[in-house]
């Protein structure tokens, strides 16, 4: 599967609230993200058009290996009142059988308390920021009730967590789809902070989009129910039997229009 390398991701779904403790002061937050083998959409400009599932374990390896370096922001660190203030001490960090899971114990200061109230009403989503380290694709499945498009799906089987928090503006709960993704919108706020770091990352889509239009597609392998995946050593096909070129042309439909 060719994905922009060193590509961080962003997911947003609408669970997090503040639990207040027995003694007063500060609540601890806790943040439900990217429920586990829920299919959701992903459109997005730097990752292509695909149906996408969390797999359960894979937030483990991090959890065990990183997880101490994994931080709390709001809004991914982007508020310009807030900026990268770590919100609290992340006192768990978990998968539970529906979906990964992060205790945050507030710290005391003003710009957390600016958020109680609407961390207690529900105002605000989650969100994290995640690189996917394994996955599995089919690149042409059939057309479903929960894919009725018949658009590729990707499974992710493990993923380096970075942050999460809670934002403005996460998924709506109100639709059918739990999680969006919000990578688009991340890297037109990481522009105004690090325009170096999305520059290399524009030239590396920009050569996939070359590649893309120099290359010259095969005859696609038609592929019927029951079919054998392709032996790994066919690097020119995929699960589906579609060839490099038309998987780029399906998970980056932008490009034809460029």
């Amino acid at each position: 599967m060719e994905t922009l390398p060193n590509l961080d991701v962003v997911r947003a779904s609408a669970v997090v609230r503040a639990k207040d403790s027995d003694g007063g002061g500060m609540p601890t937050m806790e943040v439900r993200f990217s429920a586990f083998d829920k299919w959701y959409e992903i459109n997005s400009i730097w990752e292509g058009r695909f149906l996408e599932r969390t797999a359960p374990g894979a937030f483990a390896k991090t959890i065990a290996e990183s997880g101490q370096n994994v931080r709390s922001l709001f809004n991914h660190g982007f508020d310009p009142q807030i900026g990268q203030k770590v919100l609290g001490d992340i006192v768990s960090l978990r998968e539970e059988p529906d979906s990964p899971v992060g205790d945050v114990a507030l710290y005391d200061t003003s710009y957390n308390r600016d958020l109680l109230p609407g961390l207690r009403s529900g105002a605000y989503g989650s969100s994290m920021r995640m690189r996917v380290v394994k996955d599995e694709w089919n690149d042409a499945p059939a057309r479903s009730e929960h894919n009725p498009d018949g658009i590729p799906e990707r499974t992710v089987r493990e993923a380096r967590l970075f942050e999460f928090g809670p934002v403005t503006f996460p998924a709506n709960p109100d639709s059918s789809t739990s999680v969006r993704s919000l990578t688009d919108e991340y890297y037109a706020e990481l522009r105004a902070r690090d325009p170096e770091r999305v520059d290399v990352l524009v030239r590396s889509r920009d050569s996939l989009t070359a590649l893309h239009r120099t290359e010259q597609p095969a005859q696609a392998t038609a592929r019927t129910d029951g079919a054998a995946e392709p032996a790994a050593t066919e690097p020119q096909t995929h699960s589906g039997g579609l060839t490099a070129g038309e998987r780029r042309r399906r998970l980056h439909p932008h490009i034809e229009r460029n």
